[in-house]
């Protein structure tokens, strides 16, 4: 029985890469589609999961970055079919080897100027601030009538990356899906750092980290804006998927999705985000077959998962492997340039 989680995310991944060999002969194409699309939103599911999850931020507009993404792409494309520099600098592309470092670029920025002003808030004023601000990006793209306003932008031409044929299902899938697992490694070296300490610390007591002579709003922000380009990265290959970006890729409703799929697999885990991925994009897509009214009928199911499966879908899989809590990592040094506890805390504080 595989009990590392690191260990399932890999024959996970192995498995899923035979999905565009398999489709074909089960007579069921349209899975390798329905593959991709769980590949990239668990992307911005995990993602999502670095500072909801490991950071206990619970940002409500992180769609945003996943929109800034597709509109990289589709903006350097619209100027690379007009023959017109972007602010009369940037020529436009159609590479995906340079419309993908623009996208995850531009959520990077996007992140760093929304983090520095959100993070200096808590609680529910940092729910409404980050929530604010996808908003305002929703709107201002929607006034945008140079790309489209709220009709979005087609891509007609289809990306060439390396020699390979974006327009091939299964070549897209393959580049999704190594993106998946890059992107996973690094959320699993982030999350066995002392980086990742210091934000699990931040999640289970902010003033205590304070107390101990931590800087935590540096390492929120670092978090932030690595999260922040992880979602442009899925907001770009969604792009590249759909041929298509529109405002509604920065959508509230899109946040909160990103944020189920993190809840339901499970939070701060390193496949939970995946799992939680592949099971909402799975009932989205199976319920909206059998009737107009899925939500309905998908509404209540999440409800259960939430109130009965404890940790989410990966807690199910857990019990089920008969795994137990993952023991206690030793503690570990803190960074350097940070206090150590004697150094921080007076001596009345240190003994009450």
């Amino acid at each position: 029985m595989i009990r590392d989680e690191r260990a399932w995310v890999v024959a996970l991944l192995v498995l899923a890469a035979f999905i565009p060999v398999l489709a074909p002969m089960l007579d069921s194409p349209a899975t390798v589609g329905l593959a991709t699309r769980i590949v990239i939103y668990a992307i911005a599911a995990s993602s999502l999961n670095l500072i909801l999850g490991h950071a206990g931020l619970v940002s409500f507009g992180h769609a945003a970055y996943f929109g800034l993404g597709g509109y990289a792409v589709g903006i350097l494309y619209a100027h690379y079919s007009s023959g017109e520099p972007f602010l009369g600098l940037i020529p436009g592309s159609n590479s995906l080897l340079v419309t993908m470092p623009a996208a995850i670029l531009v959520g990077g920025v996007g992140a760093a100027i929304i983090g520095a002003l959100s993070l200096r808030t808590a609680g529910v004023q940092f729910i409404m601030i980050t929530l604010a601000f996808a908003q305002m990006l929703f709107f201002l793209f929607v006034s945008l009538k140079a790309y489209g306003g709220d009709d979005g932008l087609a891509i007609r031409r289809v990306a060439p990356v390396l020699g390979l044929n974006l327009r091939d299902a299964a070549t897209l899938f393959w580049i999704c899906l190594g993106l998946l697992a890059a992107w996973l490694f690094l959320m699993d070296r982030i999350a066995r750092s002392r980086f990742g300490r210091v934000l699990a610390g931040v999640r289970q007591g902010e003033r205590r980290m304070a107390a101990l002579g931590v800087r935590t709003y540096f390492y929120k922000l670092v978090a932030f804006v690595i999260a922040g380009m992880g979602a442009a990265m899925a907001g770009a290959l969604m792009v590249n998927y759909l041929r298509f970006v529109s405002p509604d890729m920065m959508a509230w409703t899109k946040s909160g999705e990103m944020m189920i799929m993190v809840i339901l697999g499970g939070l701060g885990t390193l496949l939970g985000p995946v799992i939680g991925a592949a099971a909402l994009v799975t009932l989205e897509y199976s319920l909206s077959g059998m009737t107009e009214h899925w939500q309905f009928v998908l509404g209540p199911i999440l409800l259960l998962v939430v109130l009965f499966a404890r940790g989410g879908l990966m807690g199910v899989v857990r019990r089920l492997a008969g795994r137990r809590a993952p023991e206690a990592e030793p503690p570990q040094a803190l960074p350097a340039g940070e206090l150590t506890p004697s150094q921080a805390l007076p001596e009345t504080a240190r003994h009450g």
